[in-house]
């Protein structure tokens, strides 16, 4: 395990893999950063962006509802650092409202806007740099975890093309900052343990810190880390397991104040994430599971369905994308834990099984669909990567490196699922596999980066067709009295000279002179929709009504809904 072997082999099918991966890590690169600004900056993008401005909801809507009509630019002051609120605001307000995500993205991201402005595209970028980031780091894990640079780049492939990275590295979140700091920590908890030196230790106690500011899901994966520091290393009291327990405590010590402000915050957070919390049954669970399972590597429709193409066809596509992903998973996990050391395959089941239990088991227990929130998975997809990275590539190259990644060892002892490797037709159907699914990668990052939505932008999924109609007049208004984020959402898409205005339910008055249009959008109470503006003399007409959403997820499934109204005053 100290020895690190580089090896001289060379072939062409070597040669054509390093060219392959050098063009793949490119066209990676180039989707987290082409049309960074198109899809629809949607209602969590919005809520990070008022962290950012130091402002809580409480705050702006307090401010909002007026009852005055406000100009594109004063309702996006409310998404920019302000010269009257610095970075104590920031944190200040996630501590109020939002605890559940530590500071230190929209800390991060509080300085990058100071510097290089809001625009939606700089917004983006932060978070498509920091995605970069994940290339070197699953790369050092793969070295330190299988003793092999190659299986490394491999990793980084599947990793630059996964349409589930690159969508999430395009989205005003911490997650893929997330991404980047389980694999730092991962990488330096596994390097300490090799070296076992007093500075490894610190620089795996010093990346702690940064992985449990980012986001809170990471107390899982320190569990995780203990868990595989004294199963691996043995229940007795040695060295390793000392250090890690001083390491893990520093860290830990570091997130005491943050931590203490979370469990204050109980009540709010559940409140806020109540929506996750409704019971299903366990085939609606199945499906969500297999759709998310897929979108790690194949996700070639805005909705979420893997693919759709309209007919009967389609359907039987899905469930075969579906079906196959799940198997090469499942033998993934199968292979890994079967031919590789304990270290190895340990390390790669705590990563996934922690979190992924953490979140299965009370939606088995007392329901919810906290499991089938595709972002919270992101260590169980990092471990399935890692499981059929190394399958593939063992698969493919185990003749070309006989010494790399235990590929000399455990081959021939028979199971059921025994194979030889060495065969050169097993060798071409394997390379054959990887090409497919790296394809379908590619195939699905080049459909998502040309979508104005797509599946994770949930309430906010149709106002690109609404902003249309909004825009096509010359000098609108749009009236709300609904949930702030939603409309500023909306505000992206809008054109300068449409004014909106935010009204309260039980207080309307009359609408300002000087709209050639008014407009209505998503109301949230009868009352508001029909009777009041009656009594005012206005005439309501429905202008765009939604198709239904998710109609394939019954548990987050929404129905068909009137997104706008337009109001006419009566002759």
């Amino acid at each position: 395990m100290n020895n690190r072997r580089r090896n001289p082999v060379s072939s062409p099918h070597l040669n054509g893999a390093k060219f392959l991966i050098i063009a793949l890590l490119a066209i990676g690169v180039f989707f987290r950063f082409v049309n960074l600004d198109k899809k629809v900056y949607w209602g969590d993008e919005v809520f990070t962006s008022l962290r950012i401005a130091g402002y809580t909801l409480t705050e702006a809507t307090q401010e909002l509802f007026d009852r005055q009509p406000k100009t594109i630019a004063e309702l996006h002051q409310y998404q920019q650092p302000r010269p009257d609120k610095d970075i104590t605001d920031t944190i200040k307000s996630l501590a109020d409202e939002d605890s559940q995500h530590p500071p230190l993205y929209y800390v991060i991201a509080h300085y990058w806007e100071k510097f290089f402005g809001s625009g939606l595209a700089v917004k983006r970028s932060l978070p498509a740099f920091i995605s970069l980031l994940a290339f070197p780091g699953i790369y050092f894990l793969c070295w330190e975890l299988f003793n092999s640079p190659m299986l490394g780049w491999v990793a980084v492939t599947i990793v630059a093309v996964s349409p589930f990275h690159v969508l999430y590295a395009q989205e005003v979140r911490e997650y893929s900052l997330w991404t980047v700091t389980i694999l730092l920590s991962s990488w330096l908890l596994l390097r300490s343990m090799r070296l076992n030196t007093k500075f490894s230790w610190i620089m795996y106690a010093a990346s702690l810190p940064l992985l449990l500011y980012t986001y809170l899901f990471s107390i899982l994966i320190v569990v995780g880390q203990a868990i595989y520091v004294f199963v691996s290393e043995g229940w007795r009291w040695h060295k390793k397991q000392i250090a890690f327990l001083l390491a893990s405590g520093f860290g830990l010590l570091t997130f005491t104040p943050w931590l203490w402000i979370v469990v204050n915050s109980l009540s709010s957070i559940q409140s806020t994430t109540s929506q996750f919390a409704e019971k299903v049954d366990l085939p609606s669970l199945l499906q969500i599971w297999s759709f998310n399972l897929s979108r790690v590597f194949i996700d070639l429709d805005s909705q979420g369905k893997i693919v759709n193409f309209g007919n009967p066809i389609a359907v039987a596509l899905r469930v075969a994308v579906i079906l196959s992903t799940a198997i090469l998973v499942a033998y993934s996990i199968y292979f890994i834990c079967d031919r590789t050391p304990k270290r190895v395959w340990l390390f790669i089941l705590t990563l996934m099984g922690v979190t992924g239990l953490a979140l299965i088991l009370p939606d088995l227990i007392v329901g919810g669909i906290r499991s089938g929130v595709a972002r919270y998975l992101v260590p169980c997809y990092l471990g399935i990567q890692l499981a059929v990275t190394y399958t593939i590539f063992m698969m493919c190259y185990a003749e070309i490196f006989p010494h790399t990644s235990y590929g000399n060892t455990g081959f021939d002892n028979g199971g059921i699922f025994s194979l030889r490797i060495n065969s050169k037709k097993f060798s071409h159907l394997w390379r054959s596999i990887a090409l497919v699914l790296i394809s379908l990668g590619v195939l699905s990052c080049t459909i998502s980066s040309q979508a104005e939505s797509w599946w994770n932008k949930y309430g906010s999924y149709y106002n690109p067709q609404v902003a249309r109609m909004i825009n096509q007049n010359k000098s609108p208004l749009v009236i709300s009295s609904g949930y702030v984020p939603r409309v500023l959402s909306l505000s992206y898409l809008l054109q300068p000279e449409v004014k909106i205005q935010f009204i309260p339910q039980a207080n309307i008055s009359q609408i300002p002179p000087g709209f050639t249009e008014v407009f209505l959008y998503r109301p949230s109470a009868e009352k508001l929709k029909y009777r009041r503006w009656q009594q005012l003399n206005y005439k309501i007409e429905t202008v765009y009504q939604s198709p239904p959403i998710y109609e394939y997820l019954e548990p987050i499934s929404r129905p068909s809904e009137i997104w706008i109204w337009k109001l006419t005053k009566r002759s």
